[in-house]
């Protein structure tokens, strides 16, 4: 009975240890191009989600606390380097970014017209304060029981981002960054929902 125990507290603390760990390389990845950083911290959500999967009894209040808190942290930090990630390589740098986080697009050119003057705008600016909050309101949804909240999270922001998506980069932007920072999210508040 001892040993079973011990066991479990060391199982526990592990998978404390392995989430703490994937959110700080998620944070350190925060405003840097790090893909290191990034694949480290998917490769440690990754082992977190196959921790979580064993099938054992419900964790001790502090433990399902902790994991409940470093998930929803590691949901709404990680998922930005996360989606940058993923936009770099789905792009491989054929579109120009702004100064305010948004990308460049021809002003006046729509698909398929050539475009008539060389000015150029930024689309979709502020994405790293929608994504923390997008990724936010998922995680919550998530452990609250309400995944509906996610069709409403993605309704608000294409009705909010629906005049920059004239262009094709803002749109394969706006659909691969929200895909990929959604997968993240739901995927590092799976850990806690695996265990509650």
């Amino acid at each position: 009975m001892i040993g079973s125990a011990i066991v479990m507290l060391v199982y526990w603390a592990v998978l404390v240890i392995v989430l703490a760990a994937a959110t700080a390389l998620a944070v350190g990845a925060l405003g840097r191009k790090s893909a290191t950083l990034v694949l480290s911290s998917a490769v440690l959500l990754a082992i977190a989600l196959g921790l979580a999967a064993w099938p054992t009894s419900q964790p001790p209040v502090i433990v399902a606390m902790a994991l409940g808190v470093l998930s929803l942290a590691l949901a709404v930090v990680g998922g930005g380097p996360a989606a940058s990630y993923v936009l770099a390589v789905a792009t491989r740098g054929s579109v120009a970014t702004g100064t305010y986080g948004g990308i460049l697009v021809t002003a006046d050119a729509s698909d398929g017209e050539a475009p008539t003057s060389g000015r150029r705008e930024e689309v979709m600016r502020g994405g790293l304060v929608i994504g923390l909050l997008e990724r936010l309101a998922i995680g919550a949804s998530l452990m609250s029981s309400f995944p509906g909240a996610f069709a409403v999270v993605i309704a608000v922001k294409g009705v909010g981002r629906f005049t920059e998506l004239a262009a094709s980069e803002a749109r394969e932007r706006f659909i691969i960054g929200t895909l990929a920072s959604l997968i993240w999210a739901t995927a590092a508040v799976g850990v806690w929902l695996l265990c509650v």
